[in-house]
């Protein structure tokens, strides 16, 4: 186990400068109705500012400014209730898989720690990452979705796409890309779509090659694939195996084989169309996508200006108000332990979302 100081943070982040941000600020911005950006950096949320200043202005790690930033959001919401809520063994609620209870558990406070923008070299950040390693992880590699109260290892037919793959993508960001588990779950991942190697598959459970999944009528679940593939774009382009290079081609030519403003993608158990929770951007993320993070996941992936995201990128501009703000149509009220935003109000953590995106689109 590598000690808190070898930790990262989560510089893996999506959509770092390299990606084409800062520099091309008056570029990307001509396409909003307004600058958001001097409302993004606001002292009074630090978390925002920090990623901010990160992602859509450029600045390094240790940038005075980025490093202040960093240092106030673990002190303010939503990274300070999270981390208060935690018991000191590293988990949340109660100990075991931690999926339950849903929003208030274990592996949705990694998962939303690290959308936040939380700090992995934070003992307490350290603490959660290696307790989900330690318990939320099946024999297989894979991380599970399960409620279970014991201590038990994790059975494996409960892992899925959505689950492994937002867990996988926070401990990347966290800085566990060298632990021989996350390698282990990175394998996992890239096995599961393509079906190579990949002997523990649960018709009644486990997502399977093809992103086939028993929540989605056995049929192709786009929200997984969307999820998995956010976690495989964290793989350091240096560590990428050519197993995993074959996963990300068929997760993008899944995500592209159809419009991606239209989500018609399959839709299982009767369903007559696309969940209405794609056309909802919000955040945090858990298990759903919407059609923003399906465009943050192919602009990762270097696929910003393919011409097949025109539709979806004009759809996200369309949604943008006269101030070039978003709102959180999808905001987890009363489910989490801090609100992250008010339902149906301008969100700073969407308009970010959707400004990386546009300035990826733009650059």
């Amino acid at each position: 186990m590598m000690g808190s100081e070898e930790l990262a943070g989560n510089d893996f982040a999506s959509f770092e400068p390299a990606a084409g941000c800062g520099c091309d600020m008056a570029v990307w911005s001509q396409a909003l109705k307004d600058d958001p950006t001097p409302w993004l950096l606001e002292d009074s949320s630090p978390a925002v500012r920090h990623q901010a200043l990160r992602q859509l202005l450029g600045r390094t790690p240790d940038d005075p400014e980025v490093v202040a930033a960093r240092a106030a959001a673990v002190e303010a919401a939503p990274i300070a209730p999270i981390l208060s809520a935690q018991d000191p063994a590293g988990f949340w609620v109660r100990s075991g898989p931690g999926y339950g209870p849903k929003y208030r558990g274990t592996v949705w406070q990694v998962m939303f720690l690290d959308q936040s923008g939380a700090d992995g070299a934070d003992p307490r950040v350290y603490a959660a990452c290696a307790y989900v390693l330690s318990h939320t992880q099946a024999v297989t590699g894979g991380f599970v979705a399960s409620g279970s109260i014991l201590d038990a290892p994790p059975a494996p037919a409960y892992a899925l796409h959505c689950r492994h793959g937002n867990l996988l993508r926070a401990l990347l960001g966290f800085g566990w890309h060298e632990d021989v588990r996350v390698q282990q779950a990175i394998e996992w991942q890239a096995g599961a779509i393509t079906g190579e190697d990949f002997d523990w598959y649960y018709r009644s459970g486990t997502s399977g090659p093809g992103f086939a999944c028993v929540a989605n009528g056995q049929l192709p679940c786009a929200w997984g694939a969307i999820k998995a593939l956010s976690a495989l774009a964290r793989v350091p382009e240096s560590q990428r195996t050519p197993h995993v290079l074959r996963a990300i081609e068929q997760g993008v030519e899944f995500l592209l084989s159809v419009d991606p403003a239209s989500a018609g993608y399959p839709a299982g158990r009767g369903k007559a169309g696309p969940s209405a929770y794609w056309f909802k951007p919000g955040f945090p993320s858990g298990y759903i996508a919407d059609v923003l993070q399906n465009l943050e996941v192919l602009c990762e992936l270097g696929y910003g200006k393919d011409r097949r995201l025109q539709n979806a990128i004009d759809w996200l501009l369309a949604r943008q108000d006269d101030h070039g703000r978003w709102k959180n149509e999808h905001a987890y009220t009363g489910k989490t332990w801090e609100a992250f935003d008010r339902q149906g109000r301008p969100s700073k953590w969407v308009t970010l979302r959707a400004c990386r995106v546009i300035a990826a689109a733009r650059a």
